[in-house]
């Protein structure tokens, strides 16, 4: 037998209908905000991420998936969202059209690494990016979008938001980060003595325990920011708190993708410990003429699918379940089958939601089933029936029974179905 690769999984029958209640929340929630969807392709040329998410990040050294096509190109499977719609954005000339241009995306994406709790090898995302916009209302609406979509959801969530300025900044930053990591250089991991000199800002988000503790006494980035900056994040938790919504400052947030710029921001629960990120984002001003665009504003977010579900089911958040057939059909023999068969299909174009048997069960075993399901009403055909045109309604509920005609099917059905 052929197994699932390592690091996926399937989403049976049974369990897709809660992926189907998350994304249609997503996309609600996304009409409110008037966020329209856009969609790429599944896998891009290598060199979009390695100059948009950043060659020092832990995503393009170790987790991509990447190989050569049959016309010998570098081909990888998108990582992350944003890089692909940014790539979309300045292609198709989307900063002609009007702007802000505003957008969301549920997608498949690909990380090579240590399958865990919430964190799979191909993982689901919603995203939002929107273009063209610098002010910081915009970063607040972006982060309302997340904690709408949140609330909608159910779950209890802690908001963290940081700012880690832009190049000007950015720069006494990285000497300062320096100065502190090169007296303890001999102290830290593998990965943080090469980091150190490409990008010491990624030695913060270094999860290697001993790391952590070192990091834990490096200076703030929010004691390094420019005016510019400092004045953004400052009007951005005014705008935060306009919304009502609550959040805490933590000046470790740099996120784990090189283009960030200015507000970063984290929604963490603490059902699933370490791995307590559901949601997370922030502006990303450079990364648009960085891939070949005009200077563009831009800022965004994702969210796991896969953890989303994990938090809503350890809180015991209720997902509603599909909704039951209003009526099984029963017939007790061939020929009534064939009848059941064209009612059904004849209640299905109406809008009624309606069953019948494909097993060839007893009429008794087609009642087990009909229960099974959760239909509401059990119609039962037979050959006394099939002659005088009529059928025998059993309410499920009440055990009560009535004789319907085969005319008046879809009538009574859909009055059943509304009610």
């Amino acid at each position: 037998m052929i197994n699932i690769p390592k690091g996926t999984k399937d989403v049976l029958p049974s369990e897709s209908y809660k992926w189907q209640y998350v994304e249609n929340v997503a996309r609600e929630v996304s009409g409110l905000f008037q966020l329209k969807e856009i969609r790429t392709p599944v896998f891009e040329h290598t060199e979009l991420f390695q100059r948009s998410v950043g060659d020092t990040t832990d995503v393009v050294t170790k987790e991509m998936y990447t190989f050569r096509d049959k016309g010998d190109r570098s081909i990888t499977l998108k990582p992350e969202g944003t890089a692909g719609v940014v790539r979309s954005f300045v292609e198709n000339g989307m900063s002609n059209g009007v702007l802000p241009a505003k957008m969301y995306y549920i997608i498949p994406a690909f990380r090579y690494e240590r399958p865990q709790a919430g964190r799979l090898r191909e993982f689901h995302q919603f995203g939002v990016e929107i273009f063209g916009a610098k002010n910081a209302q915009t970063d607040a609406e972006t982060i309302a979008v997340a904690d709408t979509l949140l609330k909608k959801l159910g779950l209890n969530v802690k908001l963290y938001v940081n700012s880690i300025g832009c190049k000007t900044c950015r720069a006494q930053y990285n000497k300062a980060l320096r100065a502190f990591f090169e007296k303890r250089l001999d102290e830290l991991c593998f990965d943080c003595k090469t980091r150190f000199e490409k990008n010491p800002l990624r030695l913060l988000d270094c999860k290697e325990e001993n790391c952590k503790k070192i990091n834990a006494d490096a200076p703030s980035i929010l004691e390094y920011l420019c005016d510019d900056c400092a004045t953004h994040f400052e009007e951005l938790k005014q705008y935060l708190t306009l919304a009502g919504i609550e959040y805490e400052i933590d000046a470790r947030i740099v996120r784990g993708l090189d283009y960030y710029t200015r507000t970063v921001f984290e929604f963490v629960s603490t059902s699933i410990g370490a791995q307590g990120t559901v949601c997370a984002g922030g502006r990303y001003d450079g990364l648009i003429e960085e891939l070949g665009g005009n200077p563009t504003s831009a800022v965004g977010f994702a969210a796991g699918i896969e953890r989303l579900l994990i938090v809503m089911e350890q809180t015991g958040v209720e997902i509603p379940e599909p909704t039951p057939p209003t009526v099984y059909l029963a017939g007790m023999d061939a020929e009534c089958r064939k009848k059941a068969f064209e009612l059904a299909t004849a209640l299905r174009k109406v809008g009624v939601f309606a069953e019948i048997d494909y097993m060839d069960r007893s009429v008794k075993a087609q009642f087990k089933y009909a229960d099974k399901i959760g239909a509401k009403y059990v119609a039962v055909i037979g050959g006394n029936e099939l002659q005088e045109g009529v059928m025998n309604v059993k309410d499920m509920a009440t055990g009560e029974s009535e004789k319907v005609s085969f005319t008046q099917a879809n009538a009574y059905f859909l009055d059943k179905s509304t009610n």
